[in-house]
Formats: C-alpha cells, sequence, structure tokens
C-alpha cells in the first residue's frame, strides 16, 4: 500500500474549512496503511476523529497503529520546536491528542479491581 509517511498540518491545505489537497510528497512510500491514519491525532481534534473512525473501515489493530505513528511523529515534531516553531506545536498538539485518546479509553475500561 502506498503512504504519505507525512500527513500533518503543515502538508494539508484546507480551503473554507474543507481540505482542498496534500502536498509534500517526500515520505512517499510503500507501507503501513495505518501511517496515513496518523492525521486523526495530528489535524482532528476529539469529535471530528471519533467521526473519522466511525466513517472508517479500518479494523481496531490498524487504528491503534495510526495512534502509534502519530505519536511518533509528534515526539519527532516535538524535538523541532526551537528550530521550527510549526512543527514544534504540530508535535505538541498531537501527543496531547494521543493521550487523550489513551486517557479516554483508560477511562472507559472497567478496573481490575471492579
Amino acid at each position: 500500500m502506498w503512504m504519505h509517511g507525512d500527513l500533518h498540518p503543515a502538508n494539508l491545505l484546507i480551503t473554507k474549512g474543507q481540505l482542498t489537497g496534500v502536498i509534500d510528497f517526500g515520505l512517499l512510500a510503500v507501507g503501513d496503511p495505518a501511517v496515513d491514519l496518523m492525521a486523526a491525532w495530528t489535524f482532528l481534534s476529539g469529535p471530528a476523529r471519533h467521526a473519522f473512525r466511525t466513517a472508517l473501515p479500518a479494523d481496531v489493530a490498524t487504528w491503534e497503529r495510526g495512534r502509534g505513528w502519530a505519536l511518533e511523529l509528534g515526539i519527532r515534531c516535538a524535538a523541532y520546536a526551537a528550530d521550527n516553531p510549526l512543527l514544534g506545536e504540530i508535535g505538541r498538539y498531537t501527543i496531547r491528542q494521543v493521550l487523550t485518546d489513551l486517557d479516554t479509553m483508560a477511562g472507559a475500561r472497567p478496573s481490575a479491581a471492579g
């Protein structure tokens, strides 16, 4: 499967609130299609991510790998914060979104004691 590999807000073109294009294909490659799901955490809010997930025909394992890819990208982008503030903010946003999802999932699970 082809994947973009660097799907974050700086590489998305938005017109009047609609996605109209994707740029920067430097990381275009054959690989795990879950990589393209990272936009769910790099770009979307929690409610939008839920709507995206509901409409997506991806299985749980693919969705989880997408979240892992997003976290990896978020950490890499955050590491560039001093040299590139835009990438730094994308990284911090992505990490917050991944952690929020994980906190939400943990709160939804029954406790081992209960």
